[in-house]
């Protein structure tokens, strides 16, 4: 390694080191600064999405969420920024890619992206300040961390309650069985160590935490001496340093920061325990227990360690012809393997677990039996040298993809690096694999390596826990009534003094909430500071073949599309979709079983799958058109591979497999069941957009709240042999619907990969069907919803939605800066900071021609809804200032503008292509969004979001029926 730079060193940092990584196409700097000792790791690349973060150690030995309600107060207000919530207001005001803040087991971090550098420079000054010179307001502790009031906050005669952000928040995420299935394993795995703790915060441990015990959090650990910054993109490590320097550090010295960093005491024996979760009192408790084993590993930090884990795991779990994996999937033990099978290796040590749900209690020897037994047979005989490749082949390819599509590409890199530079080890070469895979490659020709492994790290590890977590009807029922019988002997105790404090605490929390800040003191950017329109990505037609090339630059890989237009299909076969989506790229194709198909697709691929997509017309949503997608990625030298592949299993999948098929449809109603408790804003604006388009019918029958049920009881009737062969031949009859349609293909890849990836798939296939196919169409749809649908969680997911308008009517683009507007300037008070819930809002779905409002682990039901209406009122009857629309607007440039990765960039260009969505309708919609006017949005408001054309869905629990039937919903049961 180099220590050689382009730039100079600024004098308040010594530069470590610089190392180029060709195959990530940059170079790593690494600096320390000189007084404090904070330590900042550069990665310089030619990309103008620029990323910052920085991290903070921090270690929490309880499980109040100290950690997490610092994260959100420190963001509530600084030094430099005493307005109330700098966060959200440059959200506003800012053309962002990415903005948030984190809270992981042992660090916090803030990061922000942008492509402007004005912008990357205000929020760097906004992050800055937030993180070093927070003013911790208590009535911001209050706020988003937990406070008492009564249940009505000005009437001493009704309850105590407890209410907060970040209160509700966990209790919303603490609702999944799979986050208290991890919670439970970590804190029998790390019984000493900060990873016992919940870092965001048990509900129950939460209300304990004081404010005076945030402070002395906040002043141990946000100190520079404990700070890990990093950057990545085109602005030189110099120019970072001179504004860290400027802006803060330069006013800290050196502070030793004492954590509880140490390795876990180890067991020398395994512990078998048994915990509960709450179900429903009225829902049955027959195949709901999950039991998982899980293993305390070595260093995450130690890169020598952590890649021997990771072959561990891929050679055990990767795919369903890895032998645990499939061990995990036929067994009848359980429904499917746990979603937590797989490494751990974010925490200083790393964690095994494997495991299965959809079982009983009592069956954890089985399970262990099984577990074991699979573990030594691989021991005994080894795993061939083919399935090691692949699995390399796997590692490379992840090193080498340039993504972004979800998360900026440099704050994935980043991401990457900060564990080893928490736990004291080489960021630099965890980021640059090559070297390190080169001796894996040797390191795999001997025969009882990998053997090795299994012995050490599993089968002679003593540090294990098998963990059973049962279903208990009751639990919550004893929850709540504990939680309300501490409030009222609380209240009990409360002298009229005492009340009325919580009264006037009350008060004065709403008033700061309702209070106008100067938020001129904020910088900003203006719709001067907007681009151009950005040019999509140029495509290249193929003369005589349906074929369409993007030449991006994608470092080493290709990607490959087929695109079928969908048949006239009846509503069965249109129903029936997502499962062929899903299983057609997990069953066996022409004479391979699906084992030999997963391991081709691992050798030969980055993986393949299987998709459709359906819009509206850009300017009636009612006329869908759909497709189904094979889509696929490779290393440059195996793309002739991914064609043929992706030909195979278009043309060659087959559903004769009987059984892996129904392996496969417990699955995916698993992952479906765990959505709801993430994803339940989204399930409920699905519901409540069910009938006011033909896409948000299809949505809602194909991945909605409607789709969870149907899986669920599609799955308990495949237990009967005949409907199980039944469901086979009409996803293969399905197939064969599929095989007579016409094709056409997307190539994307360097320049030179596309010639041969053409003619390899001209010759693949020679003789494309032409006019042999049907055209699928859906019938419009309208009618409204009115739908509380009950489940298992503590939290109530509210959406209200609305008849509006397809992309090119000239009120699309009113309507889209209408959501951000209602949101900024009375959704994110009314329901977040009053509310209490994580998160509300909402938007304009110009696919579907509906405007949603929504929130999201909200401990609220009616009073929500009636916050969606008041919006509307508040829009009408308040004056409102053009800064309040242009932060609208800009926010709406902002998702239009948010760049994706090279083959993200050429696919999405492609999509909008096949819908109808020109470069001359997109750039007319931006014209439409830069000239909107507070008249339009009124007279949008007003048009379109009447009273009589609203329809409602809410996801909320059982315990709240009969306030979802006094609100006028219809019951539905999940």
């Amino acid at each position: 390694m180099t220590a050689v730079s382009e730039h100079p060193v600024h004098p308040a940092f010594e530069q470590l080191r610089s190392h180029r990584i060709d195959t990530l196409n940059l170079t790593v700097e690494e600096y320390r600064h000189r007084k404090t000792g904070a330590r900042h790791l550069h990665m310089a690349a030619d990309n103008d999405e620029n990323v910052f973060f920085v991290a903070l150690r921090t270690f929490p030995m309880d499980s109040t969420g100290v950690a997490h309600i610092l994260e959100h107060t420190a963001l509530c207000g600084s030094e430099k920024y005493p307005v109330r919530d700098p966060f959200f207001m440059m959200i506003r005001r800012s053309l962002n890619t990415f903005m948030n803040a984190f809270t992981s087991s042992d660090w916090t971090a803030y990061p922000f992206a942008s492509k402007n550098r004005k912008d990357f420079d205000n929020l760097l000054s906004v992050y800055l300040d937030s993180v070093f010179f927070s003013k911790l307001d208590e009535m911001d502790f209050s706020q988003e961390g937990h406070r008492l009031e009564f249940e009505t906050p000005d009437d001493p005669e009704t309850p105590l309650v407890y209410r907060g952000v970040v209160y509700n928040e966990m209790k919303g995420a603490m609702s999944a069985p799979t986050s208290q299935l991890w919670q439970n394993l970590s804190s029998y795995l790390f019984p000493t160590t900060t990873y016992h703790y919940n870092s965001g915060g048990e509900p129950d441990h939460i209300v304990d935490l004081s404010y005076d015990e945030l402070i002395r959090f906040y002043r141990h650990h946000y100190h520079p001496s404990n700070a890990l910054f990093a950057t990545y993109g085109n602005i030189p490590a110099h120019e970072h340093h001179e504004r860290f320097e400027e802006l803060a550090l330069s006013r800290f010295d050196h502070q030793h920061v004492e954590l509880p960093v140490r390795d876990e005491k180890r067991m020398f024996a395994p512990l078998n325990v048994e915990q509960g979760y709450a179900i429903g009192e009225d829902e049955s408790a027959d195949n709901k227990t999950h039991i998982v084993m899980g293993w305390l590993l070595g260093h995450s930090f130690d890169l020598q360690q952590n890649l021997e884990a990771h072959l561990l795991a891929n050679v055990l779990l990767e795919n369903s012809a890895s032998p645990l994996m499939r061990a995990l999937e036929t067994s009848e033990i359980g429904q499917s393997p746990s979603p937590l099978c797989g490494l751990e290796d974010s925490n200083r040590e790393m964690t095994f677990v494997c495991g299965i749900e959809g079982s009983e209690p009592g069956r954890d020897g089985e399970l262990e039996q099984l577990i074991e037994k699979v573990l030594s047979d691989v021991a005994e005989q080894g795993v061939s040298q083919e399935r090691l490749e692949a699995i390399l082949h796997q590692l490379e390819l992840h090193q080498r993809e340039i993504a972004g599509d979800q998360f900026p590409y440099g704050l994935q890199l980043i991401m990457s690096a900060i564990s080893p530079m928490v736990h004291g080890g080489d960021p630099v070469a965890l980021l640059d694999l090559e070297p390190v895979l080169a001796q894996l490659r040797e390191k795999i020709r001997e025969p009882d390596y990998v053997p090795n492994l299994v012995r050490r790290l599993l089968l002679d590890n003593p540090h294990r826990v098998t963990l059973t977590l049962r279903p208990d009807q009751s639990l919550e029922h004893r929850r709540q009534a504990a939680i309300q019988q501490a409030l009222a002997q609380r209240k009990a105790e409360l002298s009229d003094d005492d009340k009325r404090q919580i009264i006037d605490r009350a008060e004065a929390l709403e008033a700061r909430q309702h209070r106008k800040d100067d938020d001129t003191i904020l910088p900003k950017v203006d719709l001067s500071d907007v681009p151009l329109q950005t040019p999509e990505p140029q495509s290249q037609a193929v003369d005589g073949f349906p074929a369409t090339l993007y030449a991006r630059g994608t470092n080493g890989l290709v990607y490959q599309q087929v695109i079928v237009p969908l048949p006239e299909l009846s509503e069965d076969e249109l129903l029936l979709l997502p499962l062929y989506t899903t299983c057609v790229t997990e069953v066996g194709c022409g004479e391979l079983d699906y084992l030999q198909m997963q391991d081709r697709i691992s050798a030969e691929s980055g993986g393949v799958g299987a998709f459709t997509s359906a819009r509206g017309r850009i300017d009636d949503v009612q006329d869908l058109s759909g497709y189904l997608v094979f889509n696929g990625k490779a290393l440059a030298r195996n793309r002739e591979a991914l064609g043929d592949l992706l030909a195979d299993l278009a043309v060659h999948a087959r559903f004769d497999e009987q059984e892996r098929i129904r392996e496969l449809i417990a699955q995916v109603r698993a992952r479906r069941e765990q959505s709801v408790t993430g994803s339940g804003h989204a399930l409920a604006m699905g519901a409540a957009s069910q009938g006011l388009s033909s896409g948000g019918w299809l949505a809602y029958r194909l991945g909605g709240l409607a789709a969870i049920r149907e899986i669920k009881a599609l799955d308990r009737a495949l237990e009967s042999a005949d409907e199980l062969k039944a469901l086979c031949q009409r996803l293969a009859d399905l197939h064969e619907r599929l095989r007579q349609q016409d094709r056409q293909f997307l190539v994307i890849g360097e320049d030179e990969q596309l010639s041969p990836m053409v003619d390899h798939l001209r010759q693949r296939w020679s003789q494309p069907d032409s006019g042999t196919g049907s055209q699928w169409s859906l019938a419009p749809v309208d009618y409204q919803t009115r739908q509380a649908w009950l489940t298992s969680t503590q939290v109530s997911f509210c959406a209200k939605a609305y008849p509006t308008v397809a992309v090119d009517h000239p009120d699309a683009a009113a309507l889209t800066v209408l959501g951000g507007f209602l949101r900024n300037g009375y959704l994110h008070r009314a329901i977040r900071e009053k509310g209490g819930a994580y998160g509300g809002g909402a938007g304009q779905d110009s696919i579907n021609g509906t405007f949603r409002f929504f929130s999201y682990r909200d401990p609220r039901l009616g009073e929500t809804l009636a916050d969606f209406d008041q919006a509307l009122d508040w829009l009408q009857t308040e004056d409102h200032d053009l800064q309040a629309l242009e932060e609208s607007i800009l926010g709406v440039i902002g998702q239009l503008d948010k760049p994706r990765s090279p083959a993200g960039e050429a696919r999405h260009a492609f999509q909008n292509r096949l819908f109808g969505r020109t470069p001359e309708q997109q750039a007319r919609f931006r014209e439409r969004v830069l000239a909107v006017t507070m008249d339009d949005l009124k007279r949008v408001a007003s048009t379109w979001l009447t009273p009589e054309k609203a329809s409602i869905a809410v996801v909320t629990s059982a315990d709240r029926r009969a306030e979802a039937e006094a609100l006028g919903l219809n019951i539905e049961e999940l």
